[in-house]
């Protein structure tokens, strides 16, 4: 894979590339067989928030992904836009409201 992309409710291109996906993959292997997951999540979330690191949002969606919420985190200050992680979680995000 070198690279895949997909566009943020705000019209922004965000790109999944090779060294992002190798960084999921290592870090979470159970997240291996939902890499089109990853980009339905940038694409369409449930629940959008600040990462605590600055230039970058986290994207939430239900029901995605190996556990009750797949987050991933998006880098605006990248060129291009990329994803950095992602990650299944049990807990709704913080701020979430149903």
């Amino acid at each position: 894979m070198t690279y895949t992309e997909t566009v943020d409710p705000d019209g922004r291109r965000v790109v999944l590339d090779a060294a992002g996906w190798r960084h999921v993959v290592d870090e979470h292997a159970e997240l291996a067989a939902h890499r089109e997951a990853v980009l339905a999540t940038v694409s369409a979330p449930d629940h959008r928030g600040p990462d605590p690191r600055p230039g970058r949002e986290r994207y939430w969606r239900r029901g995605l992904g190996p556990s009750r919420w797949l987050m991933v985190v998006v880098d605006f200050s990248a060129v291009p836009v990329r994803v950095v992680t992602a990650y299944g979680n049990r807990k709704d995000p913080p701020g979430w409201t149903p």
